[in-house]
């Protein structure tokens, strides 16, 4: 009885913080079922017309390769390197880790311009190349999937030494379908980071065509300042793509976080 009132005590307190987040989302949702003046229809007429006048499923395609692609390499990249810091032993490796975090002060915007410059030079600016090329390491996913890889046991990765198994069979075989969670997790974090990005495509990019969603829909904002419900019909367009991954993904994530969190 005592653990059924504390379970009631924690949903009232909770609830008003839950209300206060999806709130935005539920006015969202209500407003783009409108018409201009405000008179509800509710109807799917909004969504028509920002679909066509945001050439979305161009905008989808862009903002999926940047989001997707960066997600893939960096889950990759921190896996491996995040192995390396966690399992491996050799001379300076915690000095190396220490100095990867360190990075993680340094203001993204300071490196703007030289990620252009860099680019540029290569003549890809205005290519998923560009957008792609300086995503496809996280300094912060692989403290993420180091932290991770410490809550792992080295049973069976002593048992598979034992049968001769190399290093990178240990890494592919028994420890990445161990960190299934964790992988999970720094993917979907990965995905949402990059999909709601908008300096570096901003930058990277000049064409229309090679616009993300997160940088069509400002200037879409700017075209259809007066016409709200339009507005928030295409916002939850550019959103529900994130929902959707999360929907399926959600039960790593939710495995994930708290193991890699207890190391932390």
């Amino acid at each position: 009885m005592r653990k059924g009132g504390r379970g009631w005590i924690g949903l009232v307190l909770i609830a008003p913080f839950a209300l206060v987040m999806v709130a935005p989302f539920f006015y969202m949702v209500l407003r783009s079922l409108v018409d201009a003046s405000g008179t509800p229809r509710w109807s799917e007429a909004n969504y028509r017309a920002a679909f066509d006048a945001l050439a979305f499923p161009r905008f989808l395609v862009n903002s999926l390769v940047l989001a997707g692609g960066a997600a893939v390499a960096q889950v990759l990249t921190s896996a491996t390197a995040a192995y390396a810091f966690s399992r491996l032993r050799f001379p300076g490796r915690d000095r190396v880790f220490l100095a990867f975090l360190a990075m993680l002060i340094m203001p993204a915007a300071v490196l703007l311009v030289p990620r252009f410059l860099m680019i540029d030079a290569a003549g890809w600016v205005d290519s998923y190349a560009g957008l792609l090329s300086t995503e496809l390491v996280s300094v912060w996913g692989i403290f993420f999937l180091r932290q991770y890889f410490l809550t792992l046991p080295r049973d069976l990765e002593d048992a598979a030494r034992l049968d001769g198994a190399g290093e990178w069979t240990i890494f592919w075989r028994v420890m990445l379908p161990l960190a299934k969670p964790g992988l999970v997790t720094l993917g979907l974090l990965a995905f949402v980071n990059q999909w709601k990005s908008f300096l570096w495509p901003l930058v990277a990019t000049r064409s229309l065509d090679m616009r993300v969603l997160e940088v069509a829909l400002a200037r879409f904002h700017g075209l259809y300042w007066s016409n709200e419900p339009v507005q928030m019909a295409a916002a939850i367009m550019t959103t529900l793509p994130l929902l959707i991954v999360f929907v399926v993904a959600q039960r790593y994530v939710i495995r994930g976080l708290p193991l890699s969190a207890s190391r932390s």
